[in-house]
């Protein structure tokens, strides 16, 4: 995998960028009118930044706890620390637009240099945004600069860039627990824990550049999560700085000691406090994997088919199920656009050390529903494509097209509802995009639904996708879908996010906020409504 920095106007490893398919680009014109091409992103030297506000006592302090070298204030690093990689991110930021950009980037490289910056940042009321990979998709990376607590103005911001925090701590073996630090890519955790003979077995989409802390922050769920569990199922312990202290969480896998404190900080994307050490379940290096592809008549059809391996087994651990669109556009294959066919395509994937037992029983269930076997392939090619999306993406919004994506979840019974709503909702603000979809997770109560969306961008595309999340954020709660499965809150959500919670809710939220945060310094504007 690419250690190289993220693009800072795009996703990923500028090298592997590619040319659109001819498909691709006839799909593109003849269905949704796309002429491009859109504006090419202008040089990194001509992007806008705002003034740094941090006067040079603040970045003395800051560089005397970290050293000198470890407090950035150049164009270019303020540059990479602005926003993350939602469809709207990228756009302003190709047009030159990172006047969100932090003052300065500061690396701390131990618990006791994060703790030591978050208080001399509340006592001077600078805003800190932890940072990992930089891959949000949903504005968890865009402080708001506005007064806080008591209406006193930020005096500046920060970026709290983890990488220096990129070890293995330790590895129990006997309980097969490993502690690494939240800046560590997840690339270079598989190859850690790969010299014990271990995997975390979590690969979202993200993987390449995400990092631990952000999987925890944001609450992952990656493409093996119905083998694997979801990220937050894996933490059995942490460690966290606060501007009030430092929080240790987790001394047993269960506990009945009251509740579970470990929840406050997963999924608190930096709001609550900086993850600064992470205790995580590991699991042996899978001896084979094998990956298949069925095909349903139809997206109902093959809902039900996924149902009946979550509940009633046996699972496997990879389960997806792409919609006829998607199918037909051959999304869940991003090597090879245009040519996905008719009906609706499973993908399922085995790992470990009884693959022939799990794959001839899960195939007898899907065989059962109706699914028609259509061998390794079209698994091997997933595999091979299943981090290309991004790249993807980048290359339709240079063609001029708007894309992005959505998700959310649902208990089964209510899953064809939230569909047909979300779509709806997208049609409806949109006018005639093309709408995919498939089911990325599974459970024995429900499943999430993962949403790409691609239109002819308008002569305001950010606004064009701003009024077309606020309409399916509607369609959601209308139909009794959470804000979000596995990308977060941020700051896109929260408005969506206060409404699922409820009064009672969003006041406790606010009460832990201001406990743990009572200056406010922490990724303002963002999660807490």
């Amino acid at each position: 995998m690419s250690a190289e920095p993220m693009l800072w106007s795009g996703w990923g490893d500028p090298a592997l960028a590619r040319e659109l398919p001819e498909p691709v680009r006839g799909l593109l014109r003849d269905l949704l009118g796309v002429r491009g091409p859109g504006a090419p992103a202008v040089p990194l030297e001509s992007v806008r930044l705002p003034g740094t506000a941090l006067d040079g006592r603040v970045l003395a302090a800051l560089a005397g706890i970290t050293g000198a070298g470890h407090v950035l204030t150049s164009h270019e690093a303020r540059v990479r620390h602005t926003r993350g990689k939602s469809t709207p991110d990228l756009l302003r930021m190709r047009a030159g637009d990172a006047l969100d950009a932090p003052d300065a980037v500061v690396l701390p490289g131990s618990h006791a240099e994060v703790a030591a910056l978050l208080e001399l940042c509340s006592r001077e009321r600078v805003a800190v945004v932890p940072f990992g990979g930089g891959t949000s998709v949903v504005g968890g990376l865009t402080p708001d600069r506005s007064p806080g607590p008591g209406g006193a103005a930020f005096t500046g911001v920060v970026a709290l860039d983890l990488s220096r925090m990129n070890r293995l701590v330790g590895f129990d073996a006997e309980s097969r627990v490993a502690e690494l630090e939240p800046g560590l890519r997840a690339p270079e955790a598989e190859r850690l824990l790969a010299a014990h003979g271990m995997t975390l077995g979590h690969f979202p989409q993200s993987f390449e550049y995400a990092t631990l802390g952000g999987f925890a922050a944001a609450r992952s769920s990656g493409q093996a999560s119905a083998g694997y569990g979801r990220f937050d199922d894996m933490v059995v312990g942490l460690t966290a700085a606060t501007p009030t202290g430092t929080l240790e969480l987790g001394r047993a896998p269960r506990s009945a000691a009251g509740p579970d404190l470990r929840q406050l900080l997963l999924g608190s994307e930096g709001a609550l406090g900086v993850i600064t050490s992470l205790r995580l379940r590991v699991r042996p290096v899978p001896a084979e994997k094998v990956y298949e592809g069925w095909r349903f008549p139809t997206f109902r059809e093959g809902a039900a088919a996924l149902r009946a391996l979550a509940q009633d087994g046996p699972a496997p651990t990879v389960l997806r199920l792409s919609d006829e669109t998607e199918t037909m556009v051959g999304l869940a294959r991003p090597d090879a656009l245009g040519g996905g066919g008719a009906g609706c395509l499973v993908i399922a994937g085995y790992e470990g050390a009884s693959v022939a037992a799990a794959r001839s029983g899960a195939g007898a269930v899907l065989a059962r529903h109706g699914g028609e076997p259509l061998g390794e392939e079209p698994g091997r090619a997933w595999e091979r494509g299943r981090f290309s999306a991004p790249y993807l993406r980048d290359s339709l919004l240079a063609a001029g097209a708007t894309v992005e994506t959505l998700e959310t979840a649902c208990f089964w019974s209510g899953l064809p509802r939230l569909y047909d709503a979300v779509r709806l909702a997208l049609l409806g603000a949109l006018g005639s995009p093309l709408v995919m979809c498939h089911i990325s997770h599974v459970y024995e109560t429900g499943a999430s639904l993962y949403f790409t969306v691609v239109t002819a961008q308008d002569g305001d595309p950010v606004e064009q996708w701003a009024k077309a999340k606020r309409a399916t954020l509607e369609a959601i709660a209308g139909a009794g879908g959470t804000v979000s499965h596995h990308h977060g809150v941020g700051r896109d959500h929260r408005d969506a996010y206060a409404e699922e919670l409820g009064p009672v809710g969003v006041e406790a939220l606010r009460a832990v906020k201001a406990r743990l945060d009572p200056r406010g310094v922490l990724n303002p504007g963002v999660l807490v409504p």
